[in-house]
């Protein structure tokens, strides 16, 4: 009989015995040999693995570089927005920042009263920006009107494909504020000034004129302009997308420094009445040029200087190049018989001959190859030296300079201001021409006191006379009177030091001697003005013809050059009319012209008239 069976610790009545993995059939369970629990496992299910699964080695090397760029932006973004970047945001704005320059408005040029002879206002260059101009042919329509550019004209100039073009020059701050207000884009302004000069052709070849830059070109614009330009200024400005200023944004300016005034010592009336008669002069059919200049006998100051024809400083730049010039001071030309007053002075101050010294002179005088002769045929007559120089003798000042000597004549030509630069504030003067004594040949010697074979401008020639008015001394002919500086600061302008040419007695005597050119029997009745005494001397050289380099055709140059009044000198007037086709005499052309600019400088000078009467003159012996 069996004994009943025992239950298995763990399994369940009723439960089926599983055999152990790898047990076959009918063989023994080694768990129940050993008595050993073996627990079941899921179906399906394997045994975990105890040791670390590793990814693939692409895959790593994959993700070290995913974190390495990770890292490179991240670093990036801390540079770009914690350390740099103020230095980007101070870039950014840098790049819209736009610097122009502040125009200084350049000084006053004023005549001796005050009067503007030149001044600046304020006018803009109107320029575009094409990348910035969204419809350039609408912005061309808006633009033609205002500023009188053709619509075809700007839509050209809008459509380039640069960044940078001008539209108008000097426009004016109305039209500028018009354009302003149609808030055009790409459309931009800077400061263009305007020259403006008020008296025209008056004074215009002294005043000058400038060029499109502002620079000085000419006459005492071109002289002065380092103290009539000024310093500009300079604006940044931070500007949007359209060119135009952003109202918040940056807005620094360094002012400009205006420029100073200059002050002139001419007389802008003066200067009127002396530039219209040397216009009728022009219109006479044979006068291709004819120049003026008035001083003041004391000071040596200019009171009027002109030429025929001038110009309009305004209108400079439609002015032929050739008349833009001033030939008071850059034009030679050979002055004839007013340089005897030279040659006469040195030989009284030498002491060789007095004005009443009476000398025998004959029609003609040999010199080397050549034979000079008077100006009307004579046989030998007696002229005393107030004679020789009223009735114009070339032999007879011949004698008196033989006298003297070349050498000691040159000396004086040179002691008043020949061969030599006056030092006027002027661009462009002329030395003129003066050859060394040792360099005379026998006919230039005889030439040279005569006034032919030396050259002279009309501003040398005044001052010759300006010495003798002024008792023999000479003082350096000067144009301006003061700067003013920008504060209302005035700086006298330093003037030369007078120069004794000859004695205050020889001056006299030649003063004298003047009186008598003027007088009955001398060569210049026509220079005569009602109620002063004048003394003075003509001139009628041959000009030397272009075509040729001859003298031959050439013309003549006829002068005068004078003062008055004679007993109690005040000013000097010299005319020089260039005709190179008229045989006529200073007296006869020139002499007029001196007349009534004399006329009218006494009168608005307030001169009182000569109270005494002209002396009666001994001429011939």
């Amino acid at each position: 009989m069996s004994s009943p069976s025992r239950p298995v610790p763990g399994r369940r009545a009723g439960d089926r015995a599983v055999p152990a993995r790898g047990a076959r059939a009918g063989q023994p369970d080694a768990s129940r040999s050993t008595g050993a629990f073996v627990p079941r496992r899921a179906p399906g299910r394997r045994r975990r693995n105890t040791l670390p699964v590793l990814p693939p080695r692409g895959l790593r090397v994959g993700l070290a570089v995913l974190a390495a760029a990770l890292l490179l932006v991240t670093g990036k973004l801390v540079l770009l927005q914690g350390v740099d970047g103020g230095d980007y945001a101070e870039a950014a704005s840098q790049a819209r920042l736009r610097t122009v320059d502040i125009a200084a408005l350049r000084g006053q040029v004023l005549d001796r009263d005050g009067n503007l002879l030149a001044y600046t206002v304020d006018a803009s260059l109107v320029v575009a920006d094409p990348q910035l101009v969204a419809d350039p042919q609408r912005t061309a329509l808006a633009l033609t009107t205002l500023l009188d550019v053709p619509v075809s004209d700007l839509t050209e100039l809008l459509s380039r494909d640069g960044r940078y073009v001008e539209l108008a020059h000097q426009v004016s701050p109305e039209t500028v504020s018009a354009i302003e207000d149609l808030e055009l884009p790409g459309v931009l302004f800077e400061d263009e000034p305007m020259r403006l000069y008020p008296a025209g052709f008056v004074g215009g070849q002294v005043v000058g004129f400038v060029g499109r830059d502002g620079d000085g070109l000419a006459g005492v614009e071109q002289r002065f302009d380092e103290q009539l330009s000024g310093t500009d200024g300079e604006r940044r400005v931070e500007v949007g997308s359209g060119g135009n200023p952003i109202p918040s944004g940056i807005d620094e300016s360094t002012p400009a420094v205006d420029g100073s005034s200059v002050q002139l010592t001419l007389d802008a009336d003066v200067q009127y009445v002396m530039e219209q008669r040397l216009g009728e002069a022009c219109r006479d059919g044979a006068t291709t040029r004819a120049s003026a200049v008035v001083l003041d006998v004391h000071t040596g100051e200019v009171v009027a200087m002109g030429s025929c024809p001038g110009y309009d400083p305004g209108a400079a730049g439609s002015t032929d190049p050739d008349l833009l010039g001033n030939p008071v001071v850059s034009q030679v030309f050979e002055p004839g018989s007013v340089m005897k007053a030279v040659t006469l002075a040195g030989a009284i101050e030498e002491g060789l001959t007095s004005p009443d010294e009476v000398l025998t002179v004959d029609g003609s005088i040999s010199a080397g190859d050549a034979t000079v002769s008077d100006a009307s045929p004579h046989g030998p007559i007696d002229l005393t030296v107030t004679g020789i120089l009223a009735k114009s003798s070339n032999v007879g000042t011949i004698m008196l300079a033989r006298e003297l000597g070349d050498e000691r004549l040159e000396e004086y030509l040179r002691a008043f201001g020949i061969g030599s630069t006056t030092g006027i504030e002027l661009p462009g003067e002329s030395a003129g021409i003066l050859e060394p004594a040792e360099d005379w040949t026998a006919s230039r010697a005889a030439n040279v006191p005569i006034g032919q074979g030396v050259s002279v401008t009309t501003l040398q020639m005044a001052s010759v006379y300006q010495a003798i008015a002024n008792g023999g001394v000479r003082v350096e002919p000067r144009l301006v009177s003061s700067v003013t500086a920008p504060d209302g600061t005035v700086v006298p302008v330093e003037r030369p030091q007078p120069t004794r040419v000859v004695s205050e007695d020889t001056a006299a005597d030649m003063a004298h001697m003047l009186e008598a050119v003027v007088g009955p029997g001398g060569t210049a009745p026509r220079g005569e003005v009602d109620g002063f005494r004048v003394a003075g001397k003509t001139g009628t050289a041959q000009r030397a013809n272009p075509e040729c380099g001859c003298y031959a055709g050439g013309g003549y140059v006829t002068t005068f050059v004078g003062f008055a009044p004679a007993d109690d000198p005040q000013y000097v007037v010299a005319v020089d009319l260039e005709r190179p086709t008229s045989s006529a005499e200073g007296g006869q052309v020139a002499a007029p012209v001196f007349a009534d600019v004399m006329r009218y400088v006494l009168t608005s000078g307030g001169v009182v008239p000569s109270g005494t009467a002209r002396p009666e003159f001994v001429l011939t012996g």
